[in-house]
Parts: C-alpha cells; sequence; structure tokens
C-alpha cells in the first residue's frame, strides 16, 4: 500500500509535471533548433543540365548552389555532345536542399571498343549473329569463287582484311566475304 500512496501523492505529482514540462520543453527547442539549422522549407530547384559540358555545370550548379558528382561514363551516345550531361539524378526542375550534390552520367568521346569474333569458316548467318552480338554491324556480303556456300572466308574493314581479335569501335560496319559455292576459284 505504501507504492499505491506514493504514486499518488503531491510530490510524486509534482515531480511527474515538471519532468513532462521540461521534456516539451527540450523537444520544442530541439525542433526550434533543427528548423534554423536545416534550412527548413527552403529549396532550390535542380537545373536542367542536360548536354552540357562538365565546365557549363560547375558554373550552373555553383551559382544554383548545388554541386555536381560525376558518377561514371555510359555508352556512347550520337545524339549527345561528346563529354556532356546525359543522365542526372535528381531529375531537373526538382526542389532540392541547397549544397545537395547532383549526380551525373556523362557522355564518354566515343563508342567503347570491342574484339573482332572469329567468324571464320562459319555460315553468313551465324557470323552475322556473333557480330551483332558483340555490337558490330554488317554493311555488306561480298561473294567470291569458293566451295562453301554462305561460309566466310574473311572480313574487311575500311577495304582492307581484319583478322579476329582485332578491336574496332562498337556500331562499326564491316563486310564478309563469302564463297559463293563455285569451285572456279580452285581450279
Amino acid at each position: 500500500m505504501n507504492l499505491f500512496k506514493f504514486l499518488f501523492s503531491k510530490t510524486f505529482l509534482r515531480q511527474i509535471a515538471i519532468a513532462v514540462l521540461i521534456l516539451i520543453a527540450l523537444t520544442l527547442g530541439v525542433m526550434q533548433y533543427l528548423k534554423q539549422t536545416t534550412n527548413h522549407g527552403e529549396f532550390v530547384l535542380v537545373p536542367d543540365l542536360s548536354k552540357k559540358t562538365l565546365g557549363e555545370v560547375n558554373q550552373i550548379l555553383g551559382d544554383a548552389g548545388l554541386r555536381a558528382v560525376v558518377q561514371d561514363s555510359t555508352n556512347f551516345n550520337p545524339e549527345f555532345p561528346r563529354f556532356s550531361v546525359i543522365e542526372q539524378n535528381p531529375v531537373a526542375n526538382k526542389q532540392v536542399k541547397e549544397g545537395r550534390k547532383i549526380y551525373l552520367t556523362l557522355n564518354p568521346s566515343g563508342y567503347r571498343k570491342v574484339s573482332m569474333p572469329n567468324v571464320i569458316q562459319k555460315t553468313r548467318r551465324n557470323a552475322e549473329s556473333m557480330l551483332k552480338a558483340v555490337g558490330l554491324d554488317v554493311q555488306e556480303v561480298e561473294y567470291i569463287d569458293e566451295l562453301g556456300k554462305d561460309m566466310v572466308y574473311y572480313v574487311k574493314y575500311e577495304g582492307s582484311r581484319i583478322n579476329p581479335g582485332t578491336q574496332l569501335p562498337k556500331t562499326t560496319k564491316v563486310v564478309l566475304v563469302c564463297g559463293n559455292g563455285n569451285e572456279e576459284g580452285n581450279r
């Protein structure tokens, strides 16, 4: 019974009331402090940085109170200038706090290089699939007098034969030289 009497005594209830008031005052003080130090309710619009160079981006973001962070380059996109912004995060016209980092993806200087697969002695159809898989294109198919009909005998790029393993920019157009099924070239 002594515990029950103590819980409802004036002294204990007064101490609880003081503790609650201190807790409320402390909470309100922390909330005001955070409101002022975090610039609550103050936003900056993210500018559109698409197709801008890194120098232009730094100037624009500096004026807006934002910071640029280059994440990486991606696959080359011919619709964008070299070394220009392809993507940004957060996107344009989004509200952010001042000092926020804007993550950028830049367009590289050109297509990455791919290795020419070994398509010699493969069928034309198989060779075209292999070339497409690595990112190369078949510009045309030339036929020579050789016994293997539609069998690839060599590959040309800019008029010269190229060997398997040769490094070429992605989307390069090559010429397949295939046999036409006639043996006349072997006699």
